[in-house]
């Protein structure tokens, strides 16, 4: 990339993390999306009626400056986390489910305060930067989540959150303490002090093995089998990110559990069907017919479940480490996507598949 790219890039970044801290976190995630729903679309649209590819509208808009989880989503979440260091933010979700303050991705704080903007803006500049140095070297997992996820880990070291949190349970995965209704005294507003949770679930609604399994299966399938019949490896991703808006949408004014305690899946459809895509020889988008050519129905679904139930699972491990805790929101997507695209770009490299996806790999 030619150094006045770079410093554009830069710039754009330096935006995007703007955006997000303003939007907040999750509303720039959803509407991601729905940018990315209509950018496959438009690009398969494209294909089938001209035979080109139109992949400009994805690419730049919904995986870049404007929308991409790495510049805007981790941004509003530092940013979420540098304002309630700094004492702007209402204490705590409240009702059943209390997480700490810096937590609350569902709403930005930003836009009154020009601090927390500029530290937005900052941390667009960083998710960029760590996307581009992984992307560069080739590095065999998701770029755009691996940027999530270095992003999470600075904004709790330079803003001195702990890294894990306390464990207040049995061990990391105890839920125990938060069935229980266990709380412990933490920091209020105006130095009065406030009840948080023992322990955290980043879903609280989507936490029991079981459940995070029997999701993972079903949208695994149904991950595969829209690669099967559009040959994108992220449509399903976009559909699942827009789902979000119903959870972003229905929490009450106190933040009790919310009326419409939806799911998250994109790192459930994500991995399951770029590995469709791996195990049938695909790099980038192809005809809709030259995949149908290359697999049966059959296998895109199986092949979907299996990575989706995997997917999910990592989620739960992921969140009940780094997530439960912690101070701050840590994501548990973007960590079980880094994992699962790993594990997909490893099997090309031992025989296994015959490409990665849209993985990146080394040499």
């Amino acid at each position: 990339m030619e150094p006045i790219t770079i410093f554009a890039m830069i710039l754009a970044s330096f935006a995007g993390g703007i955006l997000g801290a303003a939007l907040g976190a999750l509303p720039a995630f959803v509407f991601m999306g729905f940018v990315i729903v209509g950018g496959e679309a438009l690009r398969i649209a494209g294909m089938n009626i001209a035979g080109i590819e139109l992949g400009g509208y994805t690419d730049n808009l919904a995986f870049g400056a404007f929308f991409g989880p790495h510049i805007a989503f981790a941004a509003g979440a530092a940013a979420t986390a540098y304002a309630a260091k700094k004492g702007y933010m209402e204490p705590g979700f409240g009702g059943n489910w209390g997480p700490h303050k810096a937590k609350n991705i569902l709403i930005a704080y930003a836009g009154r305060k020009l601090d927390v903007l500029l530290v937005g803006g900052v941390f667009g500049i960083i998710g960029w930067l760590v996307f581009y140095l992984s992307d560069l070297v080739g590095a065999p997992w998701d770029p755009i989540a691996f940027a999530v996820v270095v992003s999470a880990l600075v904004h709790r070291l330079v803003l001195r959150y702990p890294v894990i949190g306390k464990v207040r349970g049995d061990n990391l995965f105890d839920l125990g303490p938060f069935k229980r209704g266990e709380t412990h005294e933490t920091d209020g507003q105006g130095g009065k002090p406030a009840e948080r949770l023992n322990a955290e679930p980043w879903l609280p609604w989507f936490c029991e093995w079981q459940n995070v399994g029997l999701i993972g299966l079903a949208f695994g399938a149904l991950g595969g089998l829209t690669f099967f019949y559009t040959g994108s490896m992220f449509l399903a991703f976009g559909f699942s990110a827009a789902t979000l808006v119903f959870l972003n949408l229905s929490f009450t004014e106190d933040f009790k559990l919310p009326q419409v305690p939806v799911p998250a899946t994109h790192h459930i459809t994500l991995p399951a069907a770029t590995a469709v895509a791996a195990y049938a020889g695909f790099e980038g988008m192809p005809e809709i017919a030259t995949v149908q050519a290359e697999i049966i129905l059959l296998e895109a679904i199986g092949i979907g479940a299996l990575f989706g139930l995997l997917g999910a699972l990592l989620g739960e491990v992921a969140q009940r480490i780094f997530f439960m805790h912690g101070d701050t929101h840590w994501d548990p997507p973007a960590t079980s996507i880094v994992v699962t695209t790993l594990l997909i770009a490893i099997l090309p490299l031992a025989g296994v598949f015959p490409t990665a996806g849209f993985v990146p790999l080394p040499g």
